[in-house]
């Protein structure tokens, strides 16, 4: 019998997907699902049976399964992050061989995913953080992968997993090696930090556009298709306008209908938490994580709102419109500056050597916050791949500095109408306060000196120099 290529242990919507997308690749697949309740017919499409559809594997038994796949085994484990995953792996050694690879394919913390990668290189085993993004469709008909870990492992994971990917814009695989430890699942915790910011400022757009002109969903649709023909163009614009269109059983839009308390599965807090660790700026996004917990008070904020509907809305203004759509482009592109900054830093710290255009490849195609935007930002990293932040290109910075404009009209109106923007002022906050040479931290600094012996260093001396002052002498 001819072994398999590869196994997926974990056989919910995304092992499922993928491994139907390995199959359609010509990979030889086998599958395992552990017999859980409510999980008991996961494998029975791919258990031998006469009516099976496709050539993948299921097996029932975890040492069969195993034993199905050539060496060295490549498992790739789709199961949940945190105690599951190490609870799989403990459950595959007993059965695996030195220079077998263990591919873990969830939304594991970085911090684990390091820990994993040392723990099973001391066993011999070759241990892989794969970030995936895409969602189910993305695992079927290609998804963004991010692996990272031990790298003795991608040449041979390379051409399963290259060949499963989506493409970029060029048609490149969105499928590249980041980097040891942790880094692939870094890297992708920073993509689901960026898709918070870009998740956020699109219902806000939204949001200006149904509370000042009083616009239908349906209506925003339509303007929300018009703005993805343009260089905002981007998957999760896309999808906007479409579900805006989706109706519920009586005809009514179904979008009034979902309740505004928006849910998350912690790699936003993850991304923000990271940021606040490594002392990098991150308004943003760590504005995007707040605004969905202040979502989830719905009680509260009904108890307090003194909101009223819209009783004269204002007549739609071309301009305004055009300014709320550039007001949503600079804000994506100082989230996406957030996001690399972030990465950038990280990979420092770690000695990861991150190859931050080939990050904005891989995010081109088949993950969330696919965009036309990544284009100009792999070609600001491909001229300078030392950029520690995307405003010191000089063609980011125009493409901000010819919106910004926009973003502080839009910002204004929101105040005028009480509609809360955080997602927008944060990012304008972020720029203003980068493009601002003298802050007031000065004031923050001298109270800590005054309070707390905290010292100071001062403008008129060589930076690394500490002084104390006795603050209560007004000499």
């Amino acid at each position: 019998m001819v072994k398999s290529d590869i196994g997926i242990y974990g056989m919910g919507v995304m092992g499922q997907n993928l491994a139907l997308n390995m199959d359609s690749k010509g990979f030889k697949t086998s599958v395992y699902n552990k017999k859980m309740s409510g999980e008991e017919n996961l494998l029975n499409q791919f258990l031998q049976s006469e009516t099976k559809e496709t050539d993948i594997l299921g097996y029932d038994k975890l040492q069969d399964f195993v034993n199905s796949i050539a060496s060295p085994r490549k498992i790739m484990l789709m199961v949940k992050a945190g105690a599951p995953v190490d609870s799989v792996i403990e459950e595959l050694l007993p059965f695996l061989q030195a220079g077998d690879i263990i591919i873990d394919g969830g939304n594991s913390n970085y911090h684990d995913t390091s820990r994993r990668t040392q723990s099973l290189k001391d066993k011999s085993i070759l241990f892989v953080g794969m970030g995936v993004s895409g969602g189910e469709e993305g695992a079927r008909n290609g998804p963004s992968l991010m692996p990272g870990g031990d790298k003795r492992a991608w040449n041979y994971i390379k051409p399963v997993y290259t060949e499963i990917a989506a493409k970029t814009f060029n048609s490149d695989p969105c499928c590249k090696w980041i980097g040891p430890g942790g880094a692939g699942h870094f890297v992708k915790m920073v993509h689901n930090g960026i898709e918070y910011a870009d998740m956020q400022n699109i219902a806000e757009a939204y949001f200006l556009l149904r509370k000042i002109y009083g616009l239908s969903p349906e209506s925003i649709s339509a303007i929300f298709y018009k703005w993805n023909e343009t260089e905002l163009n981007s998957y999760l614009l896309q999808i906007t306008a479409e579900l805006l269109l989706k109706k519920d059983v009586d005809g009514s839009p179904l979008v009034d209908r979902v309740l505004d308390s928006a849910g998350q599965k912690g790699t936003g807090k993850w991304t923000a938490i990271t940021a606040l660790e490594a002392g990098v700026p991150l308004p943003s996004i760590s504005g995007a994580v707040f605004a969905r917990f202040v979502s989830s008070y719905k009680s509260l904020r009904t108890s307090l709102s003194y909101e009223t509907e819209v009783q004269n809305p204002a007549p739609v203004s071309a301009a305004l419109t055009d300014q709320i759509k550039e007001a949503l482009y600079v804000s994506r592109l100082l989230a996406y500056a957030e996001g690399f900054h972030l990465i950038h830093t990280v990979s420092e710290s770690n000695s990861w050597e991150i190859d931050l255009a080939a990050v904005a490849e891989v995010w081109q195609g088949g993950c969330i916050i696919q965009s036309k935007l990544l284009i100009p930002i792999g070609e600001a990293f491909d001229e300078n791949p030392e950029i520690e932040h995307l405003l010191t290109n000089s063609n980011y910075l125009r493409s901000a500095e010819s919106r910004i404009a926009s973003l502080r009209e839009v910002i204004k109106l929101a105040i005028d109408w009480q509609i809360p923007v955080p997602g927008l002022s944060a990012a304008l906050t972020l720029y203003d306060s980068l493009r601002t040479e003298r802050l007031p931290a000065n004031i923050i600094q001298a109270q800590r000196d005054y309070f707390g012996a905290h010292t100071y260093e001062r403008t008129d001396k060589p930076r690394g120099q500490f002084f104390h002052s006795d603050w209560s002498k007004g000499e």
